[in-house]
């Protein structure tokens, strides 16, 4: 049986900030500040990217672009990329630490993984400078990892594969089949897949999702199946191994990939 050695975490959505509400409101904000505003669905589409490359995103949407010429009469350029995204950084920065309690399960997942002596990374769209909120916050409640990696001096951010390769390397991880990448963005589907590790999507807390944990207890149980259907669906259909409902499932699914790799 060959041993999963490392698990890679996403953050926002997957481990902490449950439905990835945080940079959601960030980009709504950002965008309304400059007269050409997005859609909570518009934000989501595009989640898992680096914020910036997120912002040149929403941009890029047709009525978004329509709106800022009307608003300032002429087209958006790189500089007006920049300055939103400036305002995006702002407005998050006020939040991410009320933002970083770790999703339900979350906690005693690592917990139980630590114990089989599997190595915890993570990779996030979020910059260095934010998760030198995010870290300790989330530390603070209970949730720490062995190391981060943000795509700061990267060639790229997701979907490219450099956050998890530098992952391995500062973790010692030789061989990508002893490697499982969990998240809750198609972006980090792909991450994982463009990566050759073992890529897993979570659907419960997930930006796919997009609702609140108090949602998703009033949610009539037919309804929340549909939903969380509709997103496996789409998990599968960007490339994903395998597809869980929660994260307290990933210790029994971790089980079931070191048999496939015998």
């Amino acid at each position: 049986m060959k041993k999963i050695e490392c698990v890679i975490m996403d953050w926002a959505g997957t481990a902490v900030d449950y439905g990835c509400f945080a940079p959601v409101a960030a980009f709504i904000e950002s965008f309304r500040s400059i007269g050409a505003p997005v859609t909570a669905e518009e934000t989501r589409a595009h989640m898992g990217l680096t914020k910036i490359e997120e912002v040149r995103a929403l941009f890029a949407i047709g009525h978004v672009g329509a709106a800022f010429r009307e608003k300032h009469g002429r087209d958006y350029g790189e500089a007006d990329v920049q300055e939103c995204y400036k305002r995006f950084q702002e407005c998050l920065s006020g939040t991410l630490e009320s933002y970083s309690e770790p999703i339900p399960g979350v906690v005693d997942v690592i917990s139980r993984l630590r114990e089989q002596g599997v190595k915890v990374g993570s990779t996030t769209g979020y910059t260095t400078e934010m998760m030198q909120t995010v870290i300790p916050a989330a530390a603070k409640r209970g949730y720490v990892i062995d190391n981060c990696e943000t795509s700061d001096g990267l060639p790229g951010g997701r979907p490219k594969p450099y956050m998890i390769y530098r992952n391995m390397c500062k973790l010692n991880i030789a061989d990508t089949k002893a490697v499982v990448k969990v998240g809750d963005t198609i972006s980090d589907i792909c991450e994982g897949k463009n990566a050759g590790v073992w890529s897993v999507g979570v659907i419960l807390g997930s930006n796919e999702l997009a609702l609140t944990e108090e949602e998703v207890k009033a949610m009539p149980a037919d309804e929340l199946k549909r939903r969380m259907t509709d997103v496996r669906y789409r998990m599968y259909a960007a490339g994903a191994d395998f597809v869980i409902d929660e994260i307290s499932e990933l210790p029994m699914l971790i089980d079931s990939i070191e048999k496939r790799n015998d």
